[in-house]
């Protein structure tokens, strides 16, 4: 789980620094580790943590698109970065968990 999150969090870093203007590719990502997360994840999960994950996309998909047309660049890709380690640190918290519980 450290690991998946170093890689990703260093993909975001090499990604801000080539193409700081693209937001949708960041949010593409953060889709595609949701779905890796529901494939890992046992069906057995309760709907619940699913619906928590499908807000948390939808905040950091949202936020960014707002931003981006209101707030500098710079401003930007901070507040993506952070909301994305964020989203993968509640990912790994819930793969743990429901580790855990089933």
């Amino acid at each position: 789980a450290v690991m998946l999150r170093v890689v990703v969090v260093v993909e975001l870093e090499v990604l801000v620094v080539v193409v700081p203007e693209v937001v949708v590719v960041l949010a593409l990502i953060v889709l595609v580790a949701v779905v890796v997360l529901v494939a890992v994840v046992p069906v057995v999960v309760e709907a619940v943590v699913l619906d928590v994950l499908v807000v948390l996309v939808s905040v950091v998909v949202l936020v960014p698109l707002v931003l981006v047309a209101v707030v500098p660049e710079e401003v930007v890709v901070v507040v993506v970065e952070v909301a994305l380690e964020v989203l993968v640190t509640v990912m790994v918290m819930v793969i743990v968990i429901v580790a855990l519980v089933v």
